[in-house]
């Protein structure tokens, strides 16, 4: 099972084989199979995504709960530990390369596709575009044969706003808890935890009524052009970071619960808390070129 050990820690543990990288495989493939049909009209849609998603947590808890018992056996040494930070640290990088390719299609959006298609060039394909962003607002038409309906954006009042003083917030109390963590007050630790976790959960209640807002008042749909396309990816990607990060922060806190932490060794309390500061980012920079740009 190891290279070599030193003491009763393995130098270099060696899992064997597992079933569970292509159990989760499989439940993220009904999530996006189900998602796809689901926002094209197919109604079997919802149950795939519904049962992709139970199978595919049901999956990680196993996972979970199998790296829980290796660590708390001993069988993870210094080699371990360090290939785990740079592990979560190639996954946030890819994260950052996932998002920036989103960013980068709504700036090519907003600075060249629009003002190309409202160029003299264009007039005669399109006599009726006006280049404007977004489009099909303020009376501007930029759909012929009315192929997209007219609709509004959500600005940044109040429903971002709040949902921006809630992860940051959670940022702090996220901080807080792991200097608590760090100093050996564990009923501190646990008490912020909760507090970013619940910060977390009412985040996502917050942007499921933006959703429902943007779909019956606005008329701010998915089909609604480009800006709605990028509008709901942005945004519908990073609301399923915050669900995964919660559900890290949610296990962590359960681990506390249980004393699976010290201040000397708790890289996976560290690792959630990378990756939801990560998410605090990316909500910034949607704060500021979505809602407010």
């Amino acid at each position: 099972m190891s290279a070599a050990s030193h003491g009763s820690t393995p130098y270099y543990f060696v899992p064997g084989p597992s079933r569970h990288p292509v159990m989760a495989a499989i439940g993220l493939f009904f999530v996006i199979l189900g998602a796809a049909q689901w926002i094209n009209g197919h109604g079997w849609g919802a149950y795939s995504l519904a049962f992709g998603l139970a199978f595919w947590l049901f999956v990680l808890f196993q996972w979970f709960r199998d790296a829980v018992h290796e660590s708390e056996t001993g069988m993870y040494g210094r080699k371990i530990d360090l290939s785990f930070r740079w592990s979560m640290s190639w996954f946030i990088f890819s994260e950052v390369m996932f998002f920036g390719a989103f960013f980068t299609a709504l700036w090519w959006a907003r600075a060249h596709s629009v003002p190309n298609l409202g160029s003299i060039e264009n007039a005669l394909i399109w006599p009726d575009f006006s280049a404007v962003w977004p489009s099909l607002q303020a009376g501007a038409t930029a759909s012929p044969g009315n192929i997209v309906e007219p609709f509004q954006t959500v600005g940044p009042f109040w429903l971002p706003t709040i949902n921006t003083a809630l992860l940051l917030t959670s940022g702090v109390t996220l901080t807080i808890a792991h200097h608590a963590l760090q100093a050996g007050q564990r009923a501190k630790t646990i008490g912020f935890m909760w507090i970013t976790v619940l910060l977390g959960f009412v985040f996502l209640l917050v942007q499921g009524y933006e959703y429902a807002h943007a779909y019956a008042d606005l008329n701010l749909k998915l089909s609604s052009g480009i800006f709605g396309s990028t509008f709901f990816m942005l945004t519908g990607f990073h609301g399923f970071h915050v669900f995964v990060g919660m559900l890290m922060l949610l296990f962590i806190t359960l681990r506390l619960h249980k004393g699976h932490f010290t201040a000397e060794r708790h890289f996976g309390f560290e690792g959630a808390a990378w990756y939801w500061h990560f998410v605090d980012v990316v909500w910034l920079g949607l704060y500021i070129l979505v809602y407010w740009m």
